[in-house]
């Protein structure tokens, strides 16, 4: 494999490639690609980009993180973490983790505690990875959040696909806990408490739209109803079960660590 060097994207032709990366892994129309003057005008507002290049017989873009200065609670700037796209050679190689984890690295140096972004819940590489790998929590569900989510496989034109929501969670990484700090290092955290509550979701919810989309607007209502009545309860979601029946684990608040 190819050596990975993380280091931020700042010239033209960096952040152009990650245009081209968001359309070769993504597959969205243009119009919902984050073109390169946004990644430009976002550099001057307080945030950054970072890119995964690997170098070969030359140099190239494989990944990038694309983060974002926010403000909450009225004056306090903390990072929103709008995208992260892996080339498809790439993934499952680590390049991802790498990138979050220079992403904590840099707004750590910053003097930035917290960073947000969304992940759609039905996906049950992305709540490992955020969950488990990462060390995310989840208070929060947003119903469509983007809007209605495009058709991007080929395969499915003129199928009843349509109308499936953007619903999203809110992963909220507590930057210097404990938790996080042990897996960044590669340790086994704390263990959590049993949980309280368990919300399963289809084990390749791709595949379900693919082949009966109305069961799977189903689905994701149902679980968006059982989110909604988690979090009213004051549940936390703070980790993510991975086998035959995927399935999110909400705990009590005040039992988790940190």
């Amino acid at each position: 494999m190819d050596e990975i060097v993380i280091r931020e994207c700042v010239t033209i032709a960096e952040l152009a490639s990650c245009v081209n990366l968001q359309r070769s892994v993504f597959g969205l129309p243009d119009l919902e690609i984050s073109p390169r003057r946004h990644l430009v005008v976002s550099r001057q507002a307080g945030g950054w980009t970072l890119g995964a290049f690997a170098h070969g017989a030359r140099e190239r873009l494989v990944g990038f993180v694309h983060h974002m200065a926010a403000v909450r609670n009225g004056n306090e700037i903390f990072g929103y973490s709008h995208m992260m796209a892996v080339d498809r050679d790439y993934q499952n190689r680590g390049v991802g983790a790498r990138l979050k984890w220079a992403q904590r690295k840099k707004a750590l140096a910053e003097g930035r505690d917290f960073i947000r972004w969304t992940w759609d819940p039905m996906q049950a590489r992305n709540a490992h990875f955020n969950l488990n790998r990462l060390g995310v929590t989840v208070t929060s569900y947003a119903e469509n959040f983007y809007g209605t989510d495009y058709a991007t496989d080929p395969t499915l034109q003129g199928a009843d696909h349509r109308g499936i929501d953007s619903d999203r969670l809110f992963a909220n990484w507590q930057l210097p806990s404990r938790r996080v700090e042990e897996l960044s290092q590669g340790k086994d955290p704390e263990p959590l408490p049993v949980p309280t509550r368990a919300i399963t979701i289809p084990p390749d919810w791709t595949d379900l739209i693919k082949k009966d989309a109305r069961h799977a607007r189903q689905e994701q209502l149902r679980v968006r109803s059982e989110f909604k009545d988690a979090f009213k309860a004051g549940l936390v979601c703070a980790a993510f079960a991975r086998d035959t029946r995927p399935r999110y684990l909400l705990f009590e608040r005040d039992l988790l660590p940190d």
